[in-house]
């Protein structure tokens, strides 16, 4: 597989930055004429390195202003467990993020969005804690975000 030269870097550092920008825009700043920019960008995509683009919204705009992390443990580890729990929790909306851990009491985090505490409650008690595989929750509200960028590191490439 080829590697990351120091141009397919800075496009990637720009596109996490500016996914909308146009690739007239992208090609100026990182010194290439359109076409051979463009091609670039197809191959960091086909070669899995940029896997899709998204427009991040603001949730206090949405109406979103709670949000939760949850801890889930689950009744057991059997494959069938697991497999279930996934595909039950791909389904709910207010489920923005979903991590299984390793190390922790817990098997899954969760991180969760609603408009309000009632709305939390309905999701915890309609939702949730309706998932058969489910054996324990424990929630964390966000009272502040320190940090929330979505950019991932580049200076080790």
């Amino acid at each position: 597989m080829k590697t990351i030269d120091s141009i397919d870097k800075k496009i990637l550092k720009i596109l996490q930055q500016e996914g909308n920008i146009a690739n007239q825009d992208l090609a100026e700043r990182v010194s290439l004429s359109p076409s051979p920019c463009s091609r670039r960008v197809k191959s960091l995509e086909e070669r899995g390195f940029i896997t899709r683009y998204a427009a991040l919204l603001n949730p206090s705009k949405l109406q979103l202003k709670l949000t939760a992390m949850i801890s889930v443990e689950l009744k057991s580890h059997e494959t069938g467990v697991i497999e279930n729990f996934e595909k039950s929790i791909l389904c709910i909306p207010e489920v923005v993020q979903c991590y299984l851990l390793a190390g922790q009491t817990a098997d899954y985090f969760l991180k969760v969005v609603a408009k309000d505490l009632d709305e939390y409650r309905s999701f915890l008690l309609n939702k949730l804690t309706k998932i058969p595989e489910v054996k324990s929750i424990q929630s964390s509200f966000i009272l502040k975000s320190v940090v929330d960028k979505t950019e991932l590191p580049l200076s080790h490439i």
